[in-house]
């Protein structure tokens, strides 16, 4: 086991022991270290919870199958010990060792993409990221995608988007590909190591990152009340916002056995380890309705950190795909010691902030069934910003239709309970009957059915009054929502936005062998 971090810092081989000399605890952000101990103040702090951007790097990591990866990520929220076996560049680390500017930085002055410039750098960092993964610059579609978690306080998005469309005709420079080359020579050379895990001990607050899912299992029974870390995209606010002090962090992140997304006929298994951006891509073909909820409610840099099954298993009432993979009847697998319980989504939220999981159970993962002949999934959010804001309703809604009848139906709502909860009044109401009419003028029937939604949701939820909407105005669009659904799907209406796929260039980026 390891005691000293590893990565290499903007091409530099960097090692950290967390010793009394050193002054750093592990939950130290990676953004404090940059600014306060490597005086590389190019990263900035604009919000210090992963909204605003200004904070982006550039990690490179090998997946599980030995795949190098480069994605943006925000600096302000990643604890450092969970840089150990990457590679970090930061805008101090884009140009040539010579001076000569990156096609990056080179397209942003041609392109008038600065005005005050304090979020610069972080629009400079996602469109590294798009880069050196090799998105399609000509679409415009994916560079806004790539730029969704980056905030210009000027409103400068026209040009800096313009600056993306023409690294389309940029040519590549060699140094540029040949830094690449060297930051894959960089994290097959730290391979072994990370391999290991990592354990540090600092001032009472105790990182362990075991390596493999056996020592997990073994390390959180023996120490139930440790927190589970995987993207820290919310335990990093409770450290930057909250000033929490946390004993001992358990991070899941470096465990290969967690990284797998399995799929079989009938089901599809998603570990603990996979991120939402890898989640985003390989199921957009068997839950398209899924692919615009995954891209409004975390950017791209959230999405390249946040953890699904880290998603579920805090059990948000806001969360987003909670409901989705409640209308799915979704399964989880809790882990303790080995030990594995499966047991229905549903089950598993008891109530505001009480789960069913046992001390010492871990979530392992998320399992779906696919979708067969005739069913579907449809998802709908509604928030007062389009992107990356929290829902005021979220409703997904599982139809399975037979000679148009509703053979069966399973509705989940977000931000109507102090849970993520089922519409099971609802459910019982519509099933056995023929898909619904809407908005075709039905008169009598209609109304009926619309009064009669509104009726059963009233029955089964009470949602609160706060900032994000009214208790009067969830129970309306969700009824709506319900109504919506039915319409889209007379309506042959698959709901699609195109996810954000990164296409690896064939000459620099080769698999690494174990």
């Amino acid at each position: 086991m390891n005691k000293t971090i590893c990565f290499f810092l903007n091409q530099e081989k960097i090692e950290i022991d967390l010793n009394e000399g050193s002054g750093l605890r592990p939950d130290t952000t990676l953004l404090n270290w940059l600014r306060e101990r490597r005086k590389l103040t190019g990263t900035k702090e604009g919000c210090a919870e992963g909204d605003c951007g200004a904070c982006s790097v550039v990690i490179g990591r090998l997946t599980s199958d030995n795949t190098p990866s480069w994605q943006a990520v925000n600096a302000c929220i990643l604890f450092l010990p969970m840089l150990h076996g990457s590679v970090v560049t930061t805008v101090e680390g884009v140009a040539n060792a010579d001076g000569e500017l990156h096609p990056v930085q080179q397209a942003m002055i041609a392109h008038h993409g600065a005005q005050c410039g304090f979020c610069t750098p972080g629009f400079i960092m996602s469109l590294y990221a798009g880069w050196c993964a090799a998105i399609d610059f000509s679409n415009t579609a994916e560079i806004e995608t790539l730029l969704s978690g980056n905030l210009c306080r000027c409103t400068g998005y026209g040009p800096i988007v313009k600056a993306g469309e023409a690294l389309a005709r940029w040519a590549r420079p060699q140094w540029a590909t040949d830094r690449l080359l060297g930051d894959i020579s960089a994290l097959a050379q730290m391979a072994g190591d990370t391999r290991k895990g990592l354990e540090l001990e600092y001032k009472g607050q105790r990182y362990s990152a075991p390596a493999t899912l056996d020592k997990l299992q073994t390390l959180y029974a023996e120490n139930p009340s440790a927190q589970i870390l995987s993207g820290a995209t919310d335990i990093g606010l409770w450290v930057t916002k909250q000033h929490r002090q946390l004993p001992h962090l358990i991070h899941i992140g470096n465990i290969a056995e967690l990284e797998a997304i399995k799929k079989t006929d009938g089901h599809i298994t998603i570990g603990a380890g996979v991120t939402h951006q890898q989640a985003m891509d390989a199921l957009a073909q068997d839950y398209p309705a899924l692919q615009e909820i995954w891209s409004r409610f975390g950017s791209a840099q959230v999405r390249a950190s946040a953890r699904v099954c880290g998603n579920i298993a805090n059990a948000s009432p806001i969360g987003d795909l909670s409901p989705c993979f409640l209308a799915l009847d979704s399964q989880i697998v809790l882990n303790k010691a080995g030990r594995r319980r499966q047991i229905k989504l549903d089950s598993f939220f008891i109530d505001y902030g009480k789960q069913n999981r046992e001390a010492g159970e871990f979530v392992e993962a998320i399992i779906l069934p696919r979708l067969q002949a005739g069913q579907q999934l449809l998802a709908y959010k509604l928030s007062k910003r389009f992107d990356q804001d929290i829902s005021a309703v979220l409703m997904a809604g599982y139809l399975d239709i037979q000679a148009d009848k509703i053979t069966d139906i399973k509705i989940g709502f977000g931000g109507m309970a102090a849970i993520p909860k089922r519409a099971l009044r609802l459910e019982a109401y519509l099933k056995g009957q023929n898909v619904p009419v809407i908005g075709e003028d039905e008169g009598a029937r209609e109304a009926k059915f619309a009064t009669d939604i509104a009726a059963c949701l009233a029955e089964e939820f009470d949602p609160i009054d706060d900032m994000r909407a009214s208790r009067s105005y969830r129970l309306l669009a969700a009824a709506q929502l319900v109504q919506k659904m039915f319409i889209e799907y007379r309506a042959g209406y698959t709901r699609l936005s195109t996810p954000q796929h990164f296409r690896s260039p064939e000459d620099f980026t080769p698999t690494i062998q174990a």
